[in-house]
Order: C-alpha cells, then structure tokens, then sequence
C-alpha cells in the first residue's frame, strides 16, 4: 500500500498563495498518477488536480483553472499544488491521492491511496 505524507497547508488571506506537497513512499506503475482533491465542511468531495508522474499529462478542475498548478517531481516521487489568487471557496481538507492508472483515472474520483490530509482556510 503506497504511503502518501502531505504538508504545506495552513490560513491564508484572499488573493494568497500557498504550496501543497505530497510524497509518496513507493512508485508501482509507468503509469502512476498524484493528485488533489478538497472536501469542505458538509460539501462533497471534489477534484482539484492530477499529474502522471511519467508522461506530465494534467487534469485541472475548470474551479481552478488558471490559479492552481500541478506539479511533479519524479526523483523525489513528490507532487506539489501551487495555489495562486485563493478564495474562501477554496477553504477546505485537501487530500493527497494516488492511483496507478493514470490522472484520467483520479479526476473520475477514483484512487487506491488517500493522506491524511491537509487544512486550507483562506480568510476574507
């Protein structure tokens, strides 16, 4: 079972950034993927981000297009959320995923490793 250890979350004011990373403890797949998703209290659980380790292939949720970014880097099996212009919307749990069939795969909201978890809170 792939181990996923997250940290870089914490309060932010809006129009702020923050960085998430998460690293993995072991690679299975050519194939393998890393992303985000967010769940804020009493709300669903949505995408954020996703990256194939190998291949760079993105998927970016269309709420945070052009303010978030996904990032690898593959020597360290870490990924990172770079997160620009936050909004209160944004305040949430973010969780570190992974699954070895692709970013396709984890924007469908399926995945075979979760973290732990990290708190987001941007204040107005």
């Amino acid at each position: 079972q792939v181990q996923l250890v997250e940290s870089g979350g914490g309060l932010v004011q809006v129009g702020g950034s923050l960085r998430l990373s998460c690293t993995a403890s072991e690679r299975t797949s050519g194939t393998d993927a890393m992303g985000w998703y967010r769940q804020a209290p009493g709300k669903r659980r949505d995408f954020v981000a996703a990256i194939t380790l190998d291949s760079g292939n993105t998927y970016i949720a269309d709420s945070v297009k052009g303010r978030f970014t996904i990032s690898r880097d593959n020597a360290k099996s870490t990924v990172y959320l770079e997160m620009n212009s936050l909004r209160p919307e944004d305040t949430g749990v973010y969780y570190c995923v992974a699954d070895p069939r692709g970013a396709y795969t984890l924007s469908k909201l399926n995945y075979r490793a979760r973290g732990q978890g990290t708190q987001v809170t941007v204040s107005s």
